[in-house]
């Protein structure tokens, strides 16, 4: 069953007050999660049908059955490695970001191509010469980039990600990319998100 994008946003909340949740609290309510998020418990209620998970009436949710439910629809339980391109503040933010191991995402690498940024280590994980990535994606196996770099290096950078056999750049720059057509991009766009929480008046 494909899973709507929104659906997924939220099934990520959901995991995260899950993971709040004491030790000793064998059930949640919709009404719980739906309070915390500010959200309705119809639509919380119906978010969990997506994952063929049932409450009980005047009870709730099985916490530890609803985690590994969303766990599962997330992929979670299947690790996907991946490299960060730009080792700035972006990037060593992103390295330094505990969450993505909880999700199933291992930075493995990071790449530059700043001579002081290369060789030094960021959160356990190697800064790389940007040469390098061919062989090490190849013999790592790895196909996600991360791309950080400044706006004016994107398409460059992007194409040499491509040509090194990355498929899938999650692209953080203010940058559209033209790559071949099998390679998959999903932007990030900080500045337009940010826009368009502030200027919403009604949030789901």
């Amino acid at each position: 069953m494909n899973i709507p994008d929104k659906v997924i946003n939220r099934l990520s909340l959901y995991h995260f007050i899950i993971e709040d949740l004491r030790d000793d609290e064998q059930y949640v309510t919709s009404a719980k999660i739906a309070q915390l998020l500010d959200i309705d418990d119809s639509q919380v209620r119906k978010d969990i049908k997506f994952l063929d998970n049932c409450g009980k009436c005047r009870v709730g949710y099985d916490v530890k059955k609803l985690k590994a439910a969303i766990e599962k629809s997330l992929c979670n339980s299947k690790k996907t490695d991946a490299f960060i391109i730009g080792a700035g503040n972006l990037g060593s933010a992103l390295a330094k970001y505990e969450a993505f191991q909880e999700y199933g995402l291992n930075i493995q690498a990071l790449f530059d191509n700043d001579p002081e940024k290369i060789g030094t280590i960021i959160n356990g994980k190697e800064v790389f010469d940007l040469t390098k990535i061919r062989n090490l994606t190849e013999g790592l196996g790895v196909e996600i980039a991360i791309l950080t770099v400044p706006k004016e290096n994107a398409k460059g950078t992007a194409q040499y990600l491509a040509e090194a056999g990355i498929k899938y750049i999650w692209n953080f720059t203010p940058c559209i990319l033209n790559v071949p057509k099998d390679v998959k991009v999903w932007n990030e766009n900080l500045i337009g998100s940010f826009l368009q929480f502030t200027n919403s008046d009604n949030r789901e």
